[in-house]
């Protein structure tokens, strides 16, 4: 796979898990990609944790396309029906159950649904961000990423970097595989078929389980 293809391939799959009517939260990156391939006959709602529910693309002949930015700084629009309100309003939403969805990248993620995805010790950051609360609050977690991180394993037996959360991811997507995070650990659910499942597992430090029904991505 080209590696121009990764994002959006990754992309494109995790838009198949929104659902209309679904009220939806994307981190910043990869994520934001998603809704360029949601069905356009469902009807979703984009929340940004800096205070906005009705997030769009940006108009360009809008007066507010230069003030209107997302949870990752990004120039963003807001849909007729938006709103507008503060932190403690934005984060009642989230911690309040009302996220049906939130797609985050991960730096880490383990067989017991553990994420890490906020630091890396020792470099700076500009802050935690929403994701410790978006992964608890979100009734479904799902990790857009790639699969490895200059050819080491992301997806592994246990999180070596401070965790964002734990136990609350429910799928993870990467260019490789989709694979469903379960109590009894990680099932590999549909894999790329421009690689074998001995590729996909070699590249994973955690153990997968077949799925009996596993099928291609598509």
């Amino acid at each position: 796979m080209e590696r121009s293809e990764i994002k959006p391939f990754i992309a494109k799959r995790v838009a198949k898990e929104i659902h209309d009517g679904d009220v939806v939260n994307l981190g910043i990156g990869l994520p934001t990609m998603v809704p360029d391939y949601v069905d356009p006959t469902i009807k979703i709602t984009l929340q940004s944790e800096n205070g906005f529910i009705g997030l769009s693309a940006v108009d360009p002949d809008s007066d507010d396309a230069p003030y209107t930015v997302n949870a990752g700084g990004q120039p963003a629009g807001i849909e007729k029906d938006g709103m507008f309100f503060d932190s403690s309003i934005s984060f009642a939403i989230i911690r309040g159950g009302h996220v049906d969805a939130t797609v985050l990248g991960s730096l880490q993620v383990d067989e017991k649904g553990n994420i890490a995805n906020w630091i890396i010790p020792g470099k700076m950051v500009p802050g935690m961000g929403g994701a410790m609360d978006l992964v608890v609050g979100a009734k479904k977690v799902i990790v857009a990423m790639e699969h490895t991180q200059k050819g080491a394993p992301k997806i592994l037996k246990e999180c070596t970097l401070p965790l964002t959360a734990k136990g609350q991811v429910n799928l993870i997507v990467t260019e490789m595989a989709v694979i469903e995070v379960t109590p009894d650990g990680l099932v590999l659910t549909e894999y790329n078929p421009e690689f074998t499942v001995e590729e996909i597992q070699a590249a994973t430090e955690a153990e997968l389980t077949i799925s009996p029904d596993l099928k291609p991505m598509v």
